[in-house]
């Protein structure tokens, strides 16, 4: 078997300690951002400084692994010190034979939830200021994706341009529309834009938790289960359609797209629908000019979970190997940990010679902008 010389985590997570609503916030802002507070033994979300329900357990239990076992009483207290402390990540990658990780954020992926365009964007540089320092304790390891405030599109467009000067190599959207915008409409050019004259990867990676309208919340609001079980794969279904049939990656060929945390076994499924409408709908789609499994396959990602060997399998089959990416989810409650890679080594022997070195190594290269 070939195997990668490096191997890059492409979707690990942090979880933000206080100091992101506190000494990285403005202090006008420092009740209403999004945030954690713990109060009598339990630690709770706060948005626009309302109690912002996460179930029974709190979003502590989703952050740590095993965290929402029904045994197990977590506070914010509890989370993994290689989520918030970068010399304590380095020392958990290396344990973990990894060289490089793409971060993304916790509790932030709930920015969403904020109302207020001011908080949102303040919420947004705040985090995004505290990611860029966590960083900087080894650019060459470290990186990260940053988050927009989709909830004004003319803030949104002057954070992504911010990005890259403070060292950041993307930028996140959540599958839901804010404030029913599609990432189709054209007020969305400018991010779009922005994102190619930075060199800006894009990611799209839901959570539960959200009060964002949506299938999930609108079908199953009251239990985690349901909640988590089709909020990922539903939700990028959906948005994956409106960035390839809305004809954003036509317009802006240039564009890196990931869709992250949803598997891999809808893909081919996904795509095969996609190209059948095509063939005998396109005429409600005038404006596209390739095939979506085309595009997909020129423009886009789709992160694996560590035991995925059948989608493996069947996305190398329809030669979209080089579109895959793998990361740990450390240190989400359902995350592989120890072992995340020593597991995903399985899934790569058991499909070809050549896959490990894509996934883990050229295709994240590709992805986080790390080519050339």
């Amino acid at each position: 078997m070939t195997q990668p010389t490096t191997i890059i985590d492409s979707d690990g997570h942090i979880c933000e300690p206080e100091i992101v609503w506190t000494e990285y916030t403005a202090s006008k802002f420092r009740d209403t951002v999004l945030q954690i507070r713990t109060e009598n033994g339990r630690s709770d979300l706060y948005i626009e400084d309302r109690l912002h329900a996460f179930g029974d357990t709190g979003p502590a239990a989703a952050c740590v692994p095993g965290g929402l076992a029904p045994d197990r009483k977590v506070t914010w207290a509890d989370i993994l010190p290689g989520s918030f402390d970068p010399a304590a990540r380095l020392t958990v990658m290396d344990e973990e034979g990894i060289d490089l990780a793409l971060l993304f954020p916790s509790v932030h992926l709930l920015w969403g939830d904020v109302r207020d365009p001011a908080v949102a964007a303040e919420t947004c540089r705040a985090y995004n200021d505290w990611m860029s320092d966590f960083c900087k304790t080894n650019p060459d390891r470290l990186y990260a994706v940053g988050i927009v405030p989709w909830q004004h599109i003319d803030l949104a467009i002057a954070e992504a341009k911010r990005l890259r000067g403070i060292g950041l190599s993307g930028f996140i959207s959540r599958p839901e529309r804010f404030g029913d915008l599609a990432l189709y409409d054209p007020s969305c050019d400018g991010i779009w834009q922005a994102a190619v004259d930075d060199g800006l990867a894009v990611g799209i990676h839901g959570s539960f938790g959200s009060r964002m309208p949506s299938f999930s919340t609108g079908r199953y609001r009251d239990n985690l289960f349901y909640d988590h079980m089709i909020a990922h794969p539903f939700g990028q279904m959906a948005v994956m359609m409106d960035l390839i049939a809305g004809g954003v990656l036509d317009r802006f060929p240039a564009l890196r797209v990931g869709f992250f945390e949803s598997g891999l076994g809808w893909m081919p499924y996904w795509l095969d629908r996609l190209d059948e409408h095509f063939e005998v709908m396109g005429h409600h789609t005038p404006w596209l000019e390739r095939r979506p499994s085309e595009i997909f396959a020129e423009q886009c990602f789709v992160s694996m979970e560590a035991d995925e060997a059948t989608g493996l399998r069947w996305m190398a089959e329809k030669g979209l190997g080089h579109c895959i990416l793998w990361g740990t989810d450390y240190p989400h409650f359902d995350s592989t940990y120890p072992g995340a890679y020593k597991e995903a080594r399985q899934s790569f022997d058991a499909t070809g010679p050549e896959i490990a070195s894509q996934v883990v190594e050229r295709n994240p290269r590709r992805f986080i902008g790390l080519e050339g």
